[in-house]
């Protein structure tokens, strides 16, 4: 029997619309959904391999137990019953002695987040984290400073811009289809692009206008692109005027921060960082400042984003066409989203979050996601209290936070770790317990909304029976919390029930979903109206240069700009990025992926390379205040000279997952776990790393 099924994505975290097209029940080929424009039927190289991933004898294929150390590799394979009863049984003691906010749980943000949640919140635990506080967290702070809303309710509208300025965002890399294939169409319209990178990569190759920034120094390019937007009047007067607090404050804060003093600092030409502010100002209100999807470099994080949403406002590119908007619910329309377990009744948590967020320590950051490269030193210190177990739903702390060595040290002190996963991820590797959820393309999973300038939903439909002994993550922790008593807080008994009862109230049911793989609110886009409907939520009802957020808790909202040191003798900043190939840490397993990239290099600078006598593909030491390890040099101009690059996401150390085994090097081996202490991300490419020649 041959049909086509309707669904999403989940290679990545993008959730691309996907038709799959099954024969005899078996999936024979996968497209992007012809339906959702943007897409038009097209798919990126990890979106193709999902039909690799699905048949893949190297994924995880029943629950198991660890039999052996952590770590060890020895595991004793277990009935579902068995595993759930397990893991119950030591959560159980673990609530009884110290607490349900003694269990923390982190997940790659998901359709079924609310359902961790959920199993959170009836617990009685605070300590949900997600991959975004580890992502973005800084980027959130900075528009929730401005806005007073978070960075998931900002849209990016490229189809229309005329000129798009992105700083490290290696947007044709990454790969977003719909952003990637809408952005195209702007720039074969006649838009122009601005790429601004310590590396040349890609979309540095795509670009109209291509700079090669000393690393950690954005903010002072910034700093003197407004100098030169107040100074030269290249601002919307018109929508400043109506819409931004602090303007006055703004003008006497840059007044030094000149072109010339910036080029020193960037190595840009004062002249070039003058005619951008011309250029973006002449196309004002299509153009964009891309506000970035990582935000995750330095120690000023947060003021570096800020500064990014200040040139958009100045630009008055605000609900703008060719600009950002704010995302639209299907509330706009006068209809309801899909239900969430999490609207439900719980108990009184009484204690705040492991991590301090919501303290003097950490008073910004989104408690919805939490500072989670702050988890190791909560464990390790039980302060503000103990915390005893770990579920890690399809995240990986070992290779996601900076400083494995210490989160291995901090790992060995909980009761119970436990990993829900497809692959043996290294968290897996080191688990007591591994609970393997069916992948994307074996299971219908929560209802996703959709909200931008058409409000829809969409729906992940099981396309074939899971090929091995797994079930799905949201079952699973159904199936946990009924052994824990919890059980009422779960009110369905299989997924399509779950959705069934999402839909209640929405206006549309299952067989809605079966044309497209998508409903729609509605048929037009929505833009508020920018002369006085706009929706800011911050005290003054206004975009907020002078941030209530920020002074209130006490920062600064234009800290004076602190000089990048230069890295010292036989020192470099490592910065660290992705490929088009893998998503973060969880394909490089996957076979024609592996094939295509099956490790990871360090590029240095030629004649930095000369100087340290390495030759292209030798192998190197690369070694931080925190750790060291081996991987192939790729010598080359392409890269400023304070700088080396690695991809993000090698070296793992699942034995079990043979073809990535021990295949490059892990960036979180090396990297200090140094944090953005008012936005709340990591800052990544503040750790200075030296660089040595081994044997060829």
């Amino acid at each position: 029997m041959n049909k086509d099924v309707f669904s999403l994505c989940f290679m990545c975290s993008i959730r691309c619309p996907i038709k799959v097209k099954v024969k005899d029940g078996h999936v024979d080929f996968i497209e992007g959904n012809p339906h959702v424009a943007g897409i038009d039927g097209s798919l990126c190289p990890r979106g193709s391999a999902g039909k690799n991933l699905l048949y893949d004898d190297q994924r995880v294929q029943t629950p198991l137990i660890r039999d052996g150390e952590r770590g060890s590799g020895k595991w004793k394979k277990a009935g579902w019953d068995e595993a759930i009863a397990y893991v119950s049984d030591k959560l159980s003691a673990i609530i009884k002695k110290d607490g349900g906010h003694s269990v923390a749980l982190m997940e790659r943000t998901q359709m079924a987040t609310h359902v961790s949640k959920t199993f959170l919140k009836a617990i009685k635990s605070p300590n949900h984290f997600t991959h975004d506080a580890l992502c973005k967290g800084s980027v959130n702070t900075a528009c929730r400073s401005l806005f007073g809303i978070n960075d998931g309710q900002i849209g990016i509208h490229y189809k229309k811009t005329k000129h798009i300025v992105l700083y490290g965002r290696n947007i044709f890399e990454s790969i977003n289809l719909k952003e990637v294939n809408t952005l195209m169409h702007a720039l074969e319209n006649g838009a122009k692009l601005t790429y601004i990178d310590p590396r040349v990569n890609v979309t540095a190759s795509k670009a109209h206008r291509y700079w090669m920034i000393r690393p950690g120094t954005d903010l002072a390019l910034n700093y003197a692109l407004i100098h030169v937007i107040l100074k030269e009047r290249l601002y919307d007067a018109a929508f400043v005027d109506t819409w931004v607090h602090g303007f006055s404050e703004l003008q006497e804060f840059v007044e030094d921060y000149t072109p010339q003093w910036a080029q020193k600092e960037t190595g840009i030409d004062a002249e070039q960082i003058i005619a951008l502010a011309r250029e973006m100002s002449q196309d004002k209100p299509s153009v964009i400042f891309h506000y970035g999807y990582r935000g995750a470099n330095h120690v000023d994080e947060i003021y570096m984003r800020r500064s990014l949403l200040i040139l958009n406002a100045l630009m008055g590119s605000i609900e703008a066409q060719g600009g950002l908007f704010i995302k639209k619910g299907p509330g706009y329309l006068g209809k309801k989203p899909a239900r969430k377990l999490t609207e439900q009744k719980f108990p009184k948590i009484e204690v705040g979050r492991c991590d301090k967020v919501g303290t003097k320590e950490f008073p910004l950051p989104d408690p919805n996601h939490g500072v989670a490269q702050m988890l190791p030193d909560a464990i390790l210190t039980a302060d503000p209290y103990p915390v005893k177990a770990l579920i890690a739903y399809r995240m990986d702390p070992l290779m996601s936070i900076a400083d494995t060595t210490k989160t291995k040290k901090a790992l060995s002190k909980l009761d119970l770790l436990v990993s829900i996963d497809i692959n043996y991820s290294d968290i897996a590797w080191y688990s007591d317990v591994i609970l393997p959820e069916s992948m994307y393309l074996e299971r219908t999973d929560c209802i996703m909304q959709g909200n931008g300038l058409k409000p829809q939903m969409l729906l992940r439909e099981k396309a074939v029976e899971p090929r091995y002994d797994t079930m799905e993550g949201a079952m699973i922790l159904k199936k946990i919390g009924e052994n824990l008593g919890i059980g009422d807080f779960f009110p369905y008994e299989s997924m399509d029930e779950l959705v069934d009862w999402q839909l209640e109230g929405t206006g549309f049911t299952r067989q809605d979903f079966k044309k497209k793989g998508f409903v729609a609110y509605g048929s037009e886009q929505i833009f508020y109206d920018r002369k006085n409907g706009l929706p800011f939520k911050t005290p003054s009802k206004k975009i907020e240069f002078k941030s209530s957020l920020l002074e209130d808790a006490g920062f600064e909202s234009f800290p004076a700009y602190t000089p990048v040191k230069t890295p010292g003798e036989g020192k470099f900043r490592l910065v660290v990025g992705r490929s088009a190939i893998h998503t973060h840490v969880s394909t490089q397993n996957v076979e024609y992926l592996n094939e295509l990239q099956k490790e990871n290099l360090l590029w240095i600078n030629t004649k930095k390379a000369a100087a340290l006598g390495i030759k292209n593909n030798d192998y190197v030491q690369v070694q931080s205040a925190v750790g060291k390890g081996r991987i192939k040099a790729f010598v080359t101009n392409f890269i400023h000279p304070e700088a080396v690059f690695m991809v993000h996401g090698f070296g793992h150390e699942g034995a079990r997952a043979k073809r990535s085994y021990k295949q490059g090097l892990s960036d979180a081996l090396i990297q200090e776990n140094i944090t953005d202490k008012v936005g709340g991300s990591p800052a990544y490419h503040d750790t200075f790393v030296s660089v040595k020649a081994q044997n060829r």
